[in-house]
């Protein structure tokens, strides 16, 4: 299907492009708010091939219906366009009331509630600083994904293949594998300098460079020299290749690019290309090997020395405690947007130790959407709410693979409650699998998309994806008996 056509054909009889005040798509229809309802040509509209019926019940408003996966398609041609997403008005859809209700309603579109929730969030300093983070490292998540997945993958075919070795096939494959996960992790400072640049402002390669000099042998020689090298345990040195990580680097990237900008203001714009590059490298390695590697190697070794203290502590209750209270408050610190100071903590602890401890207990907050969702399904059924039943019915899948936005903003969020008696399920999944000490060998995926990725840690390999399984049925069924039990029928039906 040419979607161009499609969208264009729809537009034609919406009153034009120029009616159209903004467009967005849900999992089945294309929604379109417009100017003045009397340009639309509705029973034309349903003439067009692709459509599959319309919904009109709201003033200045309109559902075309196209199907799964043919909305989405849709939808992006309509941002190709420049039409702006239903999420700009929301205040006509509150009677004039604005943003009042962050929640937004329980419908298919869930963007819009998500965009009315985020547009309720205050900046402040710390929120601004961890949404820097995110910026930075949001760009590598395919490769950090490819890059845990192929670990986890290696991890579970030697386990399974005692004499994989020995195997010219199986061995080829893990050399693969291999590659494709030290590519990643061996440069990771590199890619975390290139991006800490770009979003700062400076200029990307020297960034890179920054970043690639931080893991260099030639740090160990320099710590050597001077004397700041631990002969008996090399790790614990005061500078050493790899010291401070993600965080000494993405510092050091500010400073150089503040650097740059002033050496680039007074030098000629002849001399630029030439002078520039070097003058900034050569001004910023100095205080960045011998001040700000060690300082923030000491920064990083702290935070590793306090997440590992309780989520791989020696008392199971501390292990569980700690998985319960992360997986039960991680989803409302995604609904204020403080989760993206997570993602330098995942970091730090990939580059440091290899594995992430934290992440698989997070993992369970889905699972627990899920269950809720089930108990609310149930009963939607139960009071006749179809349109809700609907709803659930077209997100549930896509949150069994751990892809939990279309129920989190589409239904437990705006019900409310719902939203916390899946916090409250998903701990216990959280408890299990931190005591269990599942580890992850990358973050991003969750769900049942997650399963190869929970293969590090104590327990490497095909028992900790047991665990990490067992945690998901606990955090689904947990968020499903509390769910049923704390919501009645009544609140189902009014939603």
């Amino acid at each position: 299907m040419n979607y161009e056509e499609l969208v264009g054909n729809i537009l034609e009889w919406v009153g034009t492009r120029e009616n159209v005040t903004s467009a967005t798509n849900c999992m089945t229809r294309l929604r379109i708010k417009v100017k003045d309802d009397q340009k639309i040509d509705a029973e034309a509209l349903k003439q067009v091939k692709g459509v599959l019926g319309i919904v009109q019940d709201r003033k200045n408003y309109i559902e075309v219906v196209v199907g799964p996966g043919k909305s989405s398609k849709c939808g992006e041609v309509c941002r190709k366009m420049g039409i702006p997403t239903a999420d700009v008005d929301q205040a006509d859809e509150t009677g004039g009331q604005g943003n009042a209700d962050a929640k937004g309603s329980v419908s298919g579109d869930w963007r819009g509630n998500k965009e009315a929730v985020k547009a309720m969030q205050k900046e402040n300093p710390v929120r601004s600083a961890l949404k820097v983070f995110g910026e930075i490292f949001v760009p590598l998540i395919p490769g950090v994904i490819a890059s845990g997945l192929c670990a986890g993958v290696n991890i579970l075919i030697q386990q399974l293949n005692p004499g994989w070795a020995d195997n010219r096939f199986l061995s080829v494959v893990c050399s693969m594998l291999g590659l494709i996960n030290t590519s990643f992790l061996t440069y990771l400072t590199a890619w975390t300098g290139y991006r800490a640049a770009e979003r700062f402002g400076g200029t990307p390669i020297l960034g890179g460079m920054l970043g690639m000099i931080t893991g260099l042998d030639g740090i160990n020689v320099i710590a050597q020299t001077i004397g700041w090298w631990n002969e008996s345990s090399p790790l614990d040195s005061m500078l050493r290749s790899g010291r401070g990580g993600i965080l000494a680097v993405v510092f050091g990237v500010l400073i150089m690019t503040k650097v740059e900008k002033w050496i680039r203001s007074h030098i000629p714009d002849a001399l630029d290309v030439v002078f520039t590059p070097v003058l900034t490298l050569l001004a910023c390695l100095i205080p960045y090997i011998f001040v700000i590697m060690p300082i923030f190697g000491l920064i990083s070794g702290g935070i590793c020395f306090a997440v590992q203290s309780v989520c791989m502590s020696p008392n199971v209750w501390v292990r569980a405690a700690t998985g319960y209270v992360s997986a039960a408050l991680f989803l409302p610190m995604v609904a204020m947007g403080m989760h993206h100071g997570l993602v330098a903590l995942y970091t730090v602890q990939l580059q440091q130790m290899g594995y992430i401890t934290l992440y698989p207990a997070l993992c369970m907050a889905g699972a627990g959407q899920v269950g809720a969702a089930i108990a609310i399904w149930i009963k939607a059924k139960r009071v006749k709410n179809d349109r809700l039943s609907q709803i659930i019915s077209g997100a549930l899948p896509a949150g069994i693979l751990g892809v939990g936005e279309p129920l989190i903003y589409g239904v437990t969020l705006p019900m409310g409650r719902p939203f916390i008696t899946a916090g409250l399920g998903a701990g216990f999944g959280g408890a299990f699998v931190m005591a269990m000490q599942v580890a992850a060998t990358t973050w991003g995926p969750s769900g049942l998309l997650g399963v190869f990725t929970m293969t590090a840690g104590p327990n490497a390999g095909i028992k900790s994806v047991i665990y990490y399984l067992i945690g998901l049925v606990i955090s689904c069924g947990m968020a499903f008996l509390i769910t049923g039990v704390r919501i009645d029928d009544r609140e189902v039906e009014a939603a």
